[in-house]
């Protein structure tokens, strides 16, 4: 877990009281589809599950998907990320998208997540719908899934 006064892994430059903490919590909710994207990255960094599926959108929820998060959360180091760009997914918009590239470590192999995912804005709140997902596996290689 993340002390509040740690700097945020969203990689804002801020603390993460002052920045994915509120998030977290359910003080409120993020802005714009990049802010829900920076604190889902730091949900998985600090283990914050119910985060993951809450701000999953529902109609893309499945039954194990809080075990499928928990397991990509214990299994992986995240180390970094980088947001490529973002389209649309401002506070008036209902739709976004947010290419990033997260790096890691699993297994003593440093790799990187390289996502475009979309948004959906619903009674003014963002969530995640899905992502296209290139995964490098090496600086080297990259697999398609």
């Amino acid at each position: 877990m993340t002390d509040s006064k740690d700097l945020c892994a969203c990689g804002s430059g801020q603390a993460y009281a002052a920045c994915c903490e509120p998030f977290h919590l359910g003080a409120s909710a993020a802005p714009t589809a990049e802010t829900l994207m920076r604190s889902r990255y730091c949900a998985y960094v600090c283990g914050q599950i119910d985060y993951l599926v809450g701000t999953t959108l529902p109609a893309a929820r499945t039954t194990d998907l809080w075990v499928n998060y928990k397991s990509t959360a214990d299994s992986i180091q995240w180390i970094g990320l980088e947001v490529v760009g973002s389209s649309q997914g401002g506070a008036k918009d209902k739709t976004g998208k947010v290419e990033f590239k997260a790096s890691y470590i699993q297994d003593g192999v440093r790799s990187i997540h390289h996502e475009l995912s979309r948004f959906r804005r619903s009674g003014g709140q963002w969530y995640y719908v899905d992502g296209r997902v290139k995964d490098y596996v090496s600086r080297d290689s990259i697999v398609e899934r």
